[in-house]
């Protein structure tokens, strides 16, 4: 059909295939959708294990700790000691031992070694006077010496003649009374000498124990009345 002149020709229509996709409304996630129960899981769990490290933190006490090797009968305070926070299970341990924010009296004294770190145990001090002690330099062998014997630890010794020498918890030939007469108990470690120090011409070792007046004279008495004395360290109980 012939088009006629002067008409304005109409714009081409749009094809159905080119039309824009509709729009999509987002939704909020269910309570069904398992990603928000995960989600709140994690985040009670943070909750939960930021709790308990709070409060295991606070159950933490500052006590006094040695800060050097300290012997028996010098007098202590808070120069000599450093602050460590500890836990304890039971309040009862705690009181054995010297809190950081007590007062600690003027007259302190150690009646028994303190090692350097070792937290300082009330029943390890006293007032001046308490700490009559000698320090006493004891040869042994060091094969008759446990390990881990050092400033601060307890012990025993035994001073026997020659083959009937203890091994550590054997009373061996000498028999149970004669192991009980020559047994000193309570003895403190004050030092270990290295081989230089020691009793290097010998071949034995150089401990040096704290004793009290009467102990002492009980050690020297047994070193006289023997032949052949020889000590045995047992880590005391």
């Amino acid at each position: 059909m012939a088009r006629k002149l002067g008409s304005t020709p109409s714009p081409p229509q749009p094809s159905a295939a080119l039309a824009p996709p509709a729009a999509q409304r987002t939704r909020s996630p269910g309570w069904r959708d398992p990603r928000l129960w995960i989600g709140v899981a994690i985040v009670a769990g943070s909750v939960v294990l930021g709790a308990r490290l709070l409060a295991a933190a606070d159950e933490t006490v500052a006590v006094w700790a040695a800060a050097d090797d300290l012997g028996p009968g010098e007098r202590i305070d808070a120069g000599d000691l450093e602050a460590q926070r500890v836990r304890f299970a039971d309040d009862t341990d705690l009181a054995r031992y010297w809190g950081a924010d007590e007062e600690l009296p003027a007259d302190l004294t150690l009646v028994r070694g303190v090692g350097a770190g070792e937290l300082l145990p009330r029943g390890a001090t006293g007032p001046a006077g308490e700490a009559d002690l000698r320090v006493v330099p004891v040869a042994v062998d060091p094969g008759l010496v446990p390990s881990g014997v050092g400033p601060g630890v307890v012990v025993d010794i035994y001073v026997l003649d020659g083959a009937g020498a203890l091994a550590e918890g054997d009373a061996g030939a000498a028999g149970a009374a004669d192991a009980e007469e020559s047994r000193i108990e309570g003895l403190s470690v004050v030092g270990v000498a290295a081989d230089s120090e020691g009793f290097a011409a010998s071949g034995q070792q150089r401990l040096d124990l704290a004793m009290s007046p009467e102990q002492a004279d009980r050690y020297f008495a047994l070193l006289a009345s023997l032949g052949d004395p020889v000590v045995t360290v047992l880590l005391g109980g």
